[in-house]
């Protein structure tokens, strides 16, 4: 059985902590089942396994990451113009390279634009326009020389860049988790990565943690200041898809490539925590239980594990999802290969605990051998 889809279930815990807050500054909710529960976004689960250093980093399996950022003109273009042309010719094309990403208001405001991902190798092509651009005799024909890269007609645009070189091109992040360019929508990548948003498997556990900043040059009682943050605790589901032929698609067709990937995520998924917040609540915790499921058949969460709210404890959550897998395997048959590492044994699961190693290890065969089987 060839693998199609790697399904990725964790089970972590963390206590006072806030993982990940609203726009209020309070912790991430969500109502499921008849209990309210802390939540973490997917874009904050995504952010963290992008940027994560170390022997499992994704910047660590070789191909060049990318920039997400609204100043790439100003930032990573405008510098590398230096010398070429006149001062004015060099920010006509800067301001219409900006409009050309961006949108028609983003010359004169940054606060308009949404962060673009481009890969060093789409920078860099950038910057040799740029400089082709910016040594034209005007500002006008400057700019004009940049619009005429993203005319349809004149196919010299960022997606034409991709079908001649490659989508690694926009960079490893972009090949992993998508990306949109509304400037450019044949340039836009289609994520094969899926991650829900995280949520605890019992209903929310918070307080509000009254504190004060003591003045070392204050004498008396009073305090340098009165604050009050929301801290919570919890269980967390976390639930990850590959989709496998959809990753190799966007890595060129390179599977031994996509089952490094799908290694370093599974490492990532057991020890990368939210970041927010560290210095005060350390936030760090590895996974009690990780399940990997590898397979052909149409990928399910088992979040249906959890629509009643679970004890706060990783027995209790464990049995609930192996009783879940169960009833789903009696309903629609067994199609997944399965391998587990937890801290305890689940005996529900019918599964070997193996190290987290073995189970990257196993996945990333299954999904390198792919390129053979399709073959």
């Amino acid at each position: 059985m060839t693998t199609r889809f790697v399904q990725i279930h964790a089970l972590a815990s963390y206590s006072a902590a806030l993982l990940n807050r609203d726009d209020s500054g309070l912790a991430k909710r969500m109502p499921y089942g008849n209990a309210m529960r802390t939540r973490i976004s997917s874009q904050c689960l995504k952010r963290r396994w992008r940027t994560a250093e170390g022997e499992w980093a994704l910047s660590a399996i070789g191909p060049e990451m990318a920039v997400r950022s609204r100043k790439i003109p100003e930032e990573r273009i405008l510098p590398a113009l230096a010398g070429i042309g006149t001062e004015e010719t060099r920010q006509a094309t800067v301001d219409a390279l900006a409009i050309a990403l961006y949108g028609k208001n983003a010359a004169a405001d940054h606060g308009s634009r949404q962060a673009l991902l481009l890969g060093e190798p789409e920078i860099a092509y950038l910057i040799g326009k740029a400089r082709a651009a910016a040594a034209e005799a005007d500002p006008k024909a400057a700019a004009e020389a940049i619009e005429r890269l993203f005319r349809k007609e004149e196919k010299a645009n960022l997606a034409e860049m991709l079908k001649a070189k490659g989508p690694l091109h926009a960079g490893l992040e972009a090949a992993l988790f998508g990306r949109m360019v509304t400037s450019d929508p044949e340039a836009n990548t289609e994520a094969p990565i899926h991650v829900a948003h995280a949520f605890t498997v019992h209903g929310e556990q918070s307080e509000i943690d009254y504190f004060t900043v003591v003045d070392d040059l204050e004498s008396g009682p009073g305090a340098g200041g009165i604050f009050d943050t929301e801290l919570t605790a919890g269980l967390f589901y976390v639930y990850v898809v590959i989709d496998v032929e959809g990753l190799i698609a966007n890595l060129a067709g390179d599977a031994a490539l996509a089952g490094k990937v799908v290694e370093h995520l599974i490492h990532l998924v057991a020890t990368t925590s939210p970041g927010a917040k560290k210095g005060s609540t350390a936030p760090y915790a590895y996974a009690d239980l990780v399940l990997v499921e590898t397979g052909n058949r149409p990928p399910r969460s088992l979040s249906g594990a959890f629509r009643v709210p679970a004890q706060p404890t990783v027995a209790d959550a464990a049995e609930r999802l192996a009783k879940h897998l169960c009833r789903l395997d009696a309903m629609y048959g067994r199609g997944e290969r399965r391998y587990l590492a937890a801290l305890e044994d689940v005996p529900a699961l019918g599964l070997d605990r193996m190290p987290l190693a073995d189970v990257a290890s196993a996945v990333a065969g299954e999904t390198a051998a792919r390129e053979a089987a399709a073959a």
